[in-house]
């Protein structure tokens, strides 16, 4: 039986477009499938904040951040944890991650058109000791374009790739099974649905009008991971992190189901790591959603308290932007799914930045203009319309009315104004000299001598409780999904591997279907700036190694 293509690539989020580019340059023959209509290309990555992992940059190096590979690969270790056997594979796929993130990835980006707004961000700061979790520096590199701007250089590779003649898009296409020939997995079967033109990221049909079955030397399954299904979310969710939320907002859209996981599996192939997985702490309702439930992100700064549920602030190093799962851990033994950050106006206008593309117009706009009107607002746009629009926000000249705000968004009653305010006032104490033994102070100060801090991240340190630093805000924060950390077993060549540890003959895997590489690249917890370029890694390696095995 005749192939159809060389390669058939199972989505055409951003692992699939750098995969199929790959394998285009090789002057191979792709098939890219996606569910989706066509106007959903590039996948998750589109709506993401742009956010990459770099090494010792030039970026870095202009703002005197001292970085190097050692000090990445004992932040990664550290932070990924890495304790079981089925590590073996995640763990070299981290040891290549990091030469390539110190290596490589900037020129190849630089030479695609990939450019990095100049302050590089300092996220996942952790805060315990030299070998443990977090970023020891400032990482995080905004591209300039955000999301859009990532997968821009990849679309248009591939768009090259359909005028010569060697891509076929194929959307609307959702596989149901993979099938073998000669021992060899060669056949991919699945539904048509019926053609869609909502707009990206709203919920297309899911009205079947045919069926297909496509054949190829090599199948590559890019389809991303389970973040917009709940109920496999908690099929999953790990004992380490206590009970699964009863409710949580989505970081992405339902169609981010992970059935493609499960139809990989059933062929063959091993799935590693099912109870790693990577959700925020931060979650907004958005006042404004593209999709069901749909979840905004703050990217904080150190300075706003947070609490608890009952108002309890959260115990030490759990301050905004330092832990994101041990945070999540001791949330989820409170008892309650949300938490609170109290803040004032001074602080917002400084500190938040919203997660995701849309929210950041001048960004991925790449107006200079507007970026720098952003640096002199009191606070941006998109975050005076959460506090105009956003359930989440409650804004008050005093602490009493503040109170009564956040009683009012919960079922019962659950904060006392007079325990809250002896937390503020204490803390408002510390403020005054330059002694202090509140550690989320000594953090803000630290983080002041870093330059991007101090320009754009952290504001100067002053009581909250300050009239003029005021209206007082606090802001109900939900847990929100986003990344399966888990997934498809994977070599260093992207093969996908069986229960017996031998490739899957004909199957490759990449991206978060992949867990970003060999099955849980990250380990526990994430450095942040990785997802996306975990996506750029490990498509681009399946690319190559595919267009390789085909001769």
């Amino acid at each position: 039986m005749a192939y159809d293509v060389d390669v058939i690539v199972i989505g055409a989020g951003l692992a699939g477009l750098a995969a199929t580019a790959e394998l285009v340059d090789a002057g191979r023959k792709v098939i890219l499938l996606d569910q989706e209509p066509e106007q959903s290309m590039g996948g998750q990555a589109f709506w993401s904040f742009g956010g990459l992992f770099l090494v010792d940059s030039p970026e870095q190096r202009r703002m005197r951040i001292r970085d190097s590979h050692a000090l990445a690969m004992q932040d990664w270790m550290g932070t990924a944890a890495f304790d079981r056997p089925e590590d073996h594979w995640p763990r070299k796929w981290a040891e290549a991650y990091v030469d390539f993130a110190a290596g490589e990835k900037r020129a190849w980006l630089h030479r695609q058109g990939v450019r990095f707004f100049p302050v590089v961000g300092w996220a996942e700061r952790g805060g315990y000791d030299a070998t443990g979790h977090g970023n020891s520096v400032p990482r995080f590199h905004i591209t300039w374009g955000t999301g859009p701007g990532v997968i821009a250089p990849f679309v248009r590779r591939v768009r090259a790739g359909v005028a010569r003649g060697l891509v076929q898009l194929r959307f609307r296409h959702r596989v149901t099974g993979l099938s073998r020939s000669a021992g060899t997995v060669d056949t991919v079967t699945g539904e048509v649905l019926e053609p869609s033109d909502v707009a990206r990221g709203r919920a297309s049909s899911r009205t079947v009008t045919g069926a297909f079955e496509l054949r190829a030397q090599a199948v590559i399954v890019t389809s991303g991971g389970i973040g917009g299904n709940h109920d496999l979310v908690r099929a999953h969710w790990p004992e380490r992190l206590g009970s699964p939320p009863e409710r949580m907002v989505s970081g992405v859209p339902a169609h981010v189901d992970g059935k493609m996981l499960g139809i990989a599996e059933r062929a063959g192939a091993r799935l590693i790591n099912r109870d790693r997985m990577w959700h925020y702490t931060e979650g907004l309702n958005n006042w404004d959603p593209i999709w069901e439930n749909h979840g905004i992100r703050i990217l904080p700064g150190p300075s706003s308290l947070w609490f608890d549920a009952r108002g309890r602030r959260l115990p030490v190093p759990l301050f905004p932007g330092f832990d994101t799962l041990g945070t999540l851990e001791h949330i989820m033994g409170t008892g309650y799914d949300h938490t609170w950050f109290v803040l004032d106006q001074k602080i917002i206008g400084k500190e938040f930045a919203l997660s995701g593309s849309e929210q950041n117009p001048d960004l991925t706009g790449k107006s200079v203009r507007e970026v720098l009107g952003r640096a002199r607002a009191d606070v941006p746009g998109p975050v005076r319309a959460f506090m105009d629009h956003g359930v989440d926000f409650v804004v008050e000249k005093d602490l009493g009315a503040l109170v009564r705000g956040m009683n009012a968004l919960t079922e019962e009653p659950l904060i006392d104004e007079a325990e809250l305010r002896r937390e503020i006032v204490a803390r408002d104490r510390e403020i005054l000299n330059p002694f202090t033994k509140d550690l989320q102070v000594t953090s803000i100060r630290g983080a002041r001598r870093f330059l991007g801090d101090r320009l754009v991240r952290t504001a100067a340190p002053h009581r909250i409780l300050d009239p003029k630093a005021g209206p007082l805000i606090a802001v109900r924060l939900n847990i929100l999904t986003r990344k399966t950390l888990g997934g498809l077993e994977t070599d260093l060549s992207a093969r996908v591997l069986t229960e017996g540890g031998d490739p899957l003959s004909g199957v490759y895997a990449a991206g978060e279907a992949a867990g970003f590489g060999g099955g849980g690249v990250h380990g526990y917890r994430s450095l942040e700036g990785t997802f996306l370029g975990g996506c750029l890694f490990s498509g681009r390696t399946a690319g190559r190694a595919a267009a390789r095995a085909i001769g």
